[in-house]
């Protein structure tokens, strides 16, 4: 961080709303650094050991200051007015002086809306993504956030232009880089437990993923998944989300977990150190496409569209729609027709988490958010931000 800034404030004056898993890793690098002025507010969309619990422990963040209820578990609709009656409630009794909102999720459509609607500038983290599909319950919370906010962190050109082709003030917009990219690389060096590491496959695996409702809503879609995974020509590792899990037994598909590896989802770490040495990655996860251009390993997207196209564009991985076959293409990349993968990431140099809490904390402390965007534009400029600093 810049030294002028000094984040040691015991006032949590920067609220930072999240409510998933993937939320969780990827703001953990910047309330790390806001330090005591983070004031960390969960809003219990996915709060339980296995999806949040662990996260919370292992990236250091500790227990929140304040977990919602009547959030996880419900339908979406009821997901976000619940969230939204809740955090305006905590706005108003305990004001903010900035909200950091990450993403598309429910808790960010409520987090950004609270802030918006009580006239707290709104600083949104991974914004200007675009799928351009509205099937996609996301695609809604990215629009209506984008919106709301009054700083655009863009974690690339792509998301930049996305933003500023729908009228985004483009002083408002500065790309950052993306989180992942940092958080990764921390995830990477933390060391493991024994209880918590996961013995790799020998000889070569794949590691899968599937979670989306596109693919476990429904009887057909996620037969389809599975059976593709059972025709690939390597050790499948399939990390079961619990809503994956739920979907299997509902549709009673537990024949189709034959000849795979089942494991619960893992810690961060425990994840990456797993995926980073397997010759695949099949998933529908937003972050794993983040991931897998940090890590190296090619990646099949299991999708009917994608709102990260930098991780297709830069050769990192390939959309599997439904009418492509998931065991050819995963075949394909393990016979070697993949090609060689380019080297760096798409989203950034590692960075992305001190230009955001530098903005966020200029912020509080009186910078109008406009002067904050260009404040961190010109210590960029300076070469203030490297990944020694």
């Amino acid at each position: 961080m810049n030294p002028k800034h000094p984040v040691t404030s015991p006032s949590k004056d920067v609220a930072v709303v999240f409510g998933t898993r993937p939320e969780i890793i990827k703001l953990a690098p910047v309330i790390a650094l806001l330090g005591d002025r983070a004031r960390t507010i969960h809003t219990g969309q996915h709060y339980d050991a296995e999806l949040s619990g662990q996260f919370l422990t292992q990236l250091g963040i500790g227990e929140p200051d304040e977990i919602l209820s009547g959030v996880g578990g419900a339908t979406r609709g009821q997901q976000i007015a619940t969230a939204l009656l809740a955090l305006t409630a905590s706005f108003e009794r305990d004001r903010p002086a900035v909200v950091i909102v990450q993403g598309d999720t429910n808790a960010v459509s409520a987090g950004a809306q609270a802030a918006n609607y009580l006239g707290i500038p709104v600083i949104h983290v991974e914004a200007g993504l675009r799928s351009y599909d509205r099937a996609m319950p996301e695609e809604l919370n990215r629009v209506v956030t984008g919106a709301l906010s009054d700083v655009h962190c863009a974690a690339t050109p792509h998301n930049a232009v996305n933003l500023e082709g729908e009228g985004v003030d483009p002083a408002r917009v500065i790309v950052t880089g993306n989180t992942i990219v940092e958080a990764t690389l921390a995830s990477l060096a933390h060391p493991l437990d024994s209880g918590s590491a996961i013995p790799a496959p020998a000889g070569r695996y794949v590691v899968a993923t599937t979670h989306r409702p596109e693919n476990t809503d429904t009887a057909e879609a996620l037969t389809r998944v599975l059976e593709g995974l059972r025709g690939i020509e390597a050790e499948v590792v399939l990390l079961l989300h619990p809503r994956t899990r739920a979907a299997i037994e509902r549709f009673g598909l537990e024949h189709l977990l034959s000849g795979l590896t089942v494991l619960p989802s893992p810690g961060h770490a425990a994840f990456l150190r797993l995926a980073a040495d397997a010759s695949l990655l099949v998933s529908d996860s937003g972050g794993v496409q983040e991931e897998c251009t940090v890590l190296g390993v090619p990646l099949l997207v299991v999708r009917r569209s994608t709102e990260r196209p930098e991780s297709v564009d830069s050769g990192h991985a390939r959309l599997i729609t439904p009418d492509l076959d998931i065991a050819e293409a995963a075949n394909a990349v393990l016979r070697g027709f993949a090609g060689d993968l380019p080297q760096g990431s798409p989203y950034g140099d590692g960075t992305a988490a001190r230009q955001i809490a530098d903005i966020a904390t200029d912020i509080a402390e009186g910078l109008d958010p406009l002067d904050a965007v260009s404040a961190t534009r010109g210590r960029v400029a300076a070469g203030r931000y490297t990944l020694a600093s």
